[in-house]
């Protein structure tokens, strides 16, 4: 490379928590690109671990709904004016506009990265004038644009068709781990649920389900909009000694927690397209920790377990439902065993080591002569 290209990822969190933009700033960094991620400071943020790339983070003084997104982006876009770069990666639509403005006055070159389906998340979907303006914010920006990639194959296609510019798939999957010891179900099982504390996610369900489940806890690692009200709940259900909350987990110390687990859940209800056609990196993690899953019956889970059969597809998030698979893993040793084996050839498919190669292919076409 005769030129250190630089280039700004731009997102709305603060950086600690988010693996997927840890793994990509890195790669990039370690294949000689000049690389800042640019998040915010939030109140209580913990301080940033050291990186292989440059980290920024910007104070706002709202701390979410629309005023938070206009502060922000208008931030960010002064913050990238005064600048030097190459081109501006915007993460999901929330910080386009700011990314797409900068990199037009300056000539640059601007990147969409779509880490979902922006406008059909649950809480947008549920707000029609809010959909209305994120939707606006799409048409506005992603058609003008040449180079974009998203998680998974389906919302690729949906992308293409939508804004008539092409999308690369790059999905959001964990390096590759050490092999962890194989083991047998323990007492009590730990059912293990990380990410956001966010509507639609199944955890009110699944909370209620742990009335039903003994000699079980059920972990959360992770924080969100539904922090307060799942901990009530648990208290009102007196099952709080079964859940533990055990917060925000920086990504380095979630490897170890995922490892103490027996079944990895990732739920979700069918509110909005991208729920329905998600691939979350929390089921990769779980295959590297060889940890049997519950997953969603969803177009993109049926497409990796219909190959490598690594844990269960589940139809709804009823309680009856939730505490039959987990019946079914506990009572049928052969099942697990099974879903571990399995897990041996997945581990070596589903790693950061092979998306990375299409992470940087990507960006060396950018500035191919």
């Amino acid at each position: 490379m005769s030129k250190k290209r630089r280039i700004y990822f731009t997102v709305t969190n603060d950086l600690s928590y988010d693996q997927r933009m840890i793994r990509i700033c890195t790669s990039l960094a370690n294949a000689d690109y000049d690389v800042w991620l640019v998040g915010r400071k939030r109140k209580h943020s913990k301080p940033l671990r050291e990186e292989a790339f440059q980290q920024k983070r910007l104070n706002c003084w709202f701390d979410k709904g629309k005023f938070f997104y206009l502060e922000y982006n208008i931030r960010l876009f002064f913050f990238l004016l005064f600048k030097r770069f190459d081109a501006v990666c915007s993460i999901d639509l929330d910080t386009i506009m700011a990314g797409s403005y900068a990199a037009w006055f300056k000539r640059k070159v601007c990147i969409y990265d779509a880490h979902e389906y922006f406008t059909e998340v649950p809480e947008v979907v549920r707000r029609p004038r809010i959909q209305k303006l994120w939707a606006w914010v799409a048409r506005h920006t992603v058609p003008k644009l040449k180079y974009c990639y998203t998680v998974c194959e389906s919302i690729a296609e949906i992308f293409k068709e939508k804004y008539k510019v092409p999308f690369e798939v790059v999905r959001n999957v964990p390096f590759h781990q050490p092999l962890p010891p194989i083991q047998a179900l323990k007492k009590p099982l730990v059912l293990l649920y990380q990410g956001a504390l966010n509507e639609g996610r199944g955890l009110e369900e699944m909370i209620q389900a742990m009335q039903q489940l003994e000699e079980t806890e059920l972990w959360l690692a992770g924080e969100g909009d539904l922090s307060k009200e799942l901990r009530q709940l648990a208290k009102e259900l007196n099952v709080d000694s079964k859940v533990k909350f055990l917060g925000y987990v920086q990504p380095h110390d979630l490897k170890a927690i995922t490892l103490q687990a027996d079944i990895g859940l990732n739920l979700l209800q069918n509110k909005g397209l991208n729920y329905y056609y998600s691939l979350a990196n929390k089921f990769f993690d779980y295959i590297q920790a060889m940890k049997p899953s519950i997953n969603m019956n969803f177009p993109e889970y049926q497409r990796i377990i219909k190959d490598h059969k690594v844990g269960l597809l589940i139809k709804d998030l009823k309680v009856e439902t939730l505490v039959e698979a987990i019946h079914s893993l506990q009572k049928d040793p052969q099942l697990l065993e099974e879903f571990q084996e399995n897990s041996l050839q997945a581990r070596e498919v589903f790693i950061w080591e092979k998306e990375e190669q299409k992470l940087l292919s990507f960006y060396s076409k950018i500035w191919k002569t």
